[in-house]
């Protein structure tokens, strides 16, 4: 009798990292036709920091701004002109927004790509105080 092993997961993992595992055949995008950029964020020396993955794209393809508390990052692979065997590759646009953290200086943003990798940072200032409650009056 052979017995089989199975590895145990997490029966709803992350809906962006399911999509991303299915075959490139079955692949769908997320937004009509842009493509989600897989990025990662964090805070380090008094910024906050997205990278973002944009393998194979040249910096003039890939567009990073804010607006009202929103760093977008927009890029766009343009597909080659020849007959392929085989294709993987995702082409068109792709996209990505993150709210920024309470503080965020728009003012003060640093982009880099450096091997497939855009690293934005943003610095953060002092927090703006929290929200205050306001009393509602009941009027007669």
């Amino acid at each position: 009798m052979t017995t089989v092993a199975r590895k145990q997961r997490f029966a709803f993992p992350e809906m962006s990292d399911w999509f991303e595992n299915l075959p490139a055949r079955f692949a769908m995008p997320t937004m009509g036709d842009l493509y989600t950029v897989r990025i990662e964020d964090y805070t380090e020396d008094g910024r906050y920091v997205m990278r973002a993955e944009l393998p194979g794209m040249s910096p003039e393809d890939i567009d990073v701004f804010i607006s009202d508390g929103i760093l977008t990052v927009q890029a766009e692979r343009t597909e080659k002109d020849v007959t392929k065997n085989h294709g993987e590759i995702r082409y068109g646009a792709m996209s990505r927004s993150v709210t920024l953290p309470p503080g965020a200086d728009d003012d003060d943003v640093k982009a880099d790509y450096t091997d497939g990798m855009l690293t934005v940072s943003v610095g953060l200032g002092a927090e703006k105080a929290e929200a205050k409650h306001v009393e509602i009056r009941h009027g007669n």
